[in-house]
């Protein structure tokens, strides 16, 4: 087991926030709801959660820290003003995230379909100031944000993805690094059917689409 790495403090303007998504794209995009919702209905899914999550990051922006959209697909009215975009690059998902902290440096990533865990950005966002990396696990197994206040991109790339416990295996790996880590809440993303009738609850236009398209089921 190696030492652990001593937290140290990030420069308050080197710090982002980071939303990571796909264009909500016909096809392309959660294809898990698909069958029983038709591929566009899993499309404006995509695009209602990616709204919502948005207005998760906007509320917590206070000025201090990069609001940054890690893009994968062409650019669309889903766009906001005050956004860096950035390119995805690599193949999986660990490396879309690995090489996105390189090229943005220390902050936090938060998927596209998680504006539950709005209410603790702040706290991640503290957190990689702080020194510390932070992970949030979703209840598929998987996490809904990871913050490192050291981008190192080997922290990241070759964790098992879309498994049952990617989380807990990314959580592994930063430990087994030595690095100092704060746990968020588990909160529930939005892939399955099950998911959506979940997203019912929510406010937003989340909640908004999942009752209308649920209605007619």
């Amino acid at each position: 087991m190696p030492p652990v790495i001593e937290p140290r403090r990030v420069p308050l303007r080197a710090v982002h926030l980071t939303v990571i998504a796909r264009a909500p794209i016909v096809g392309r995009v959660k294809t898990r709801l698909s069958p029983p919702c038709t591929p566009a209905e899993a499309a404006e899914v995509a695009a209602a959660a990616l709204d919502d999550t948005l207005d998760a990051v906007d509320a917590a922006a206070d000025g201090s820290f990069r609001r940054v959209l890690l893009f994968d697909g062409p650019p669309g009215p889903f766009l906001r003003s005050g956004y860096e975009l950035t390119a995805q690059r690599g193949d999986g998902l660990d490396e879309r995230l690995g090489y996105g902290f390189a090229d943005l440096g220390p902050g936090v990533i938060i998927g596209m379909d998680a504006p539950s865990g709005g209410p603790w950005l702040s706290d991640a966002i503290r957190a990689v100031r702080s020194g510390y990396d932070c992970i949030g696990l979703a209840t598929d197994g998987g996490y809904w944000l990871i913050g490192l206040a050291d981008p190192d991109p080997n922290a990241l790339i070759g964790v098992p993805m879309s498994q049952s416990n990617s989380g807990l295996a990314q959580l592994s790996r930063l430990h087994t690094g030595g690095r100092p880590v704060r746990l968020l809440p588990m909160i529930r993303d939005v892939d399955t059917i099950d998911d959506l009738k979940a997203a019912c609850a929510d406010r937003g236009r989340l909640g908004r689409t999942a009752r209308r398209l649920l209605a007619t089921r």
